[in-house]
C-alpha cells in the first residue's frame, strides 16, 4: 500500500531531526474509496443472497418458528406443501387466534356468570321449584310470564341477591323478608298484582332501581322507603297513585322518574327537592297547571305532561334557558277505532299499559336525541288487521 509524503529536514539546536509530514487530505480521499468499495460489494453480496434459496429456505424456517411460539397451527400457513410467509397473513392468523382466545375467555366468564343467575319462564309454573331454596349463593333471579302468586320467605336466605327481576307474573305480594337483601340493587315487580308494598324494603339500602309499573292499584308507598337514598331510577306508572308519595321526594339521588298514567291532580309545591332529576313522565294524568317549581330542578332535562287539562303552564317552563324539553301530549278523542272481522290484540289493560310503556320508551329515546322539539303530540289509537 502506497501513500504520499513530503520530507522536510530541520535542525532543532544542535542536533537534527528529521520530521515526515503527512498530506491529510490524500489520505482521507484513499480510505473513503476503499470504504465505498467495501458498501458496494457487501450490497452485491446481500442481493445475491436473498435471490438464493438457501435465503428463501431460512426465511421458511423464522417464519415456521415464529408461528409455533405463538401457538398457530400448521395447517394456517401451510398450503398444499408451500409455506406461505407473507407478514399480513401471520397478522391475520394472530388476530383470528387472539380472537379465539377472547371469545375462549368471554364463554368461560359467561358459563361463570350463569352459575349464578337463576331464570324461569313460562305460564305452566305455577311456584318456585324446590331446588331454588338450596341456591343461596346466586346473585340474580329473572322469573317472568309465570302464574307464580308468592315469593317465598326463605328469600331471605339469599343475601348474595344483587337483581331481583320478577316482571309480568301473578305476585300479589311482597314478603317482609324482602329486607333481609342488603346486597340488592334493581328490583322489577312490574305488571303483577301488587296492592302494597312493605315497609321492610325500606331496608335495602344499596338499591338503585325500583320497578313497580304495571300493576294498576297501587296508591301508596310506605314512607320507610325515604332510606333509599341511593335508589336513581323509579317507575310507578300505570297505577292510582293520587299524589307524587312524600319517599319519593325524599330519594335525593333520583335521576328518572315515571309516575304517568296515574290519578295526579297537581304536583307538590317542593317538587324540586329532586334536584338530580333530569327525566319527569307524567303523562296521563288529570293535572291542570304545573308549579314554578319546576325551574328550580337544574338537571331536568326532559318533562312530559298531558296537555288536554292543563289550563295553566309556566312560560318558562315551554321556553327554558336549560335546555329542558318539554312535551305536551295531545290524546285523541277517538279512543279506539273498530273494524268488522277483526279481533283486538290488547286482551287486558295490563296487555295495553304495557303496549303504551313500550311505545312511550322508543318516543322518549327518539326525542332526546332530537335537536328540535314539537310544540305537542297526538296520541293517534290505531289496531291491527290480521
Amino acid at each position: 500500500m502506497g501513500c504520499f509524503v513530503w520530507k522536510e529536514k530541520l535542525n532543532v539546536g544542535n542536533m537534527g531531526h528529521q520530521v515526515i509530514i503527512f498530506d491529510i487530505s490524500v489520505v482521507r480521499g484513499f480510505w473513503e474509496t476503499q470504504v465505498k468499495k467495501y458498501k458496494e460489494t457487501q450490497k452485491k453480496e446481500k442481493e445475491r443472497l436473498t435471490q438464493s434459496s438457501l435465503e428463501k429456505i431460512k426465511q421458511e424456517w423464522d417464519f415456521v418458528l415464529e408461528c409455533r411460539k405463538k401457538g398457530i397451527p400448521q395447517s394456517a400457513y401451510i398450503k398444499n406443501g408451500f409455506v406461505d410467509t407473507t407478514e399480513k397473513l401471520l397478522d391475520k392468523i394472530e388476530k383470528n387466534s387472539q380472537l379465539c382466545k377472547k371469545s375462549t375467555l368471554s364463554d368461560e366468564t359467561d358459563k361463570e356468570r350463569s352459575k349464578f343467575i337463576f331464570q324461569l319462564s313460562g305460564e305452566h309454573w305455577t311456584e318456585f321449584p324446590d331446588s331454588l331454596e338450596e341456591q343461596t349463593h346466586l346473585k340474580e333471579w329473572h322469573i317472568y310470564k309465570t302464574q307464580i302468586q308468592t315469593i317465598p320467605a326463605y328469600i331471605a336466605l339469599f343475601q348474595e341477591l344483587k337483581i331481583l327481576e320478577l316482571s309480568n307474573n301473578q305476585i300479589t305480594h311482597l314478603p317482609v323478608e324482602i329486607g333481609c337483601l342488603k346486597q340488592l340493587k334493581e328490583l322489577n315487580m312490574s305488571f303483577n298484582n301488587l296492592k302494597s308494598i312493605p315497609p321492610e324494603l325500606g331496608n335495602c339500602e344499596n338499591l338503585e332501581k325500583l320497578d313497580l309499573a304495571g300493576n294498576l292499584e297501587l296508591t301508596e308507598l310506605p314512607f320507610e322507603l325515604s332510606n333509599l337514598k341511593q335508589v336513581t331510577f323509579v317507575d310507578v306508572s300505570a297505577n292510582k297513585f293520587p299524589t307524587i308519595p312524600i319517599c319519593i321526594l325524599r330519594m335525593s339521588s333520583l335521576h328518572w322518574l315515571d309516575i304517568s298514567n296515574n290519578k295526579l291532580k297537581d304536583l307538590p309545591q317542593d317538587i324540586d327537592r329532586l334536584d338530580e332529576l333530569h327525566t319527569f313522565l307524567l303523562q296521563k294524568n288529570k293535572l291542570t297547571y304545573l308549579p314554578r317549581a319546576l325551574l328550580n330542578m337544574p338537571k331536568l332535562s326532559l318533562l312530559v305532561v298531558s296537555g288536554d287539562d292543563l289550563v295553566e303552564i309556566p312560560t318558562d317552563v315551554c321556553e327554558s334557558p336549560t335546555g329542558l324539553k318539554f312535551i305536551s301530549l295531545k290524546d285523541n278523542p277517538l279512543e279506539t277505532i273498530l273494524y268488522h272481522n277483526t279481533e283486538d290484540i290488547i286482551e287486558s289493560e295490563r296487555d295495553r299499559e304495557q303496549f303504551e310503556k313500550e311505545f312511550m320508551k322508543a318516543y322518549i329515546a327518539d326525542i332526546k336525541e332530537r335537536e328540535s322539539m314539537p310544540c305537542y303530540t297526538t296520541k293517534v289509537s290505531f289496531t291491527l288487521q290480521l
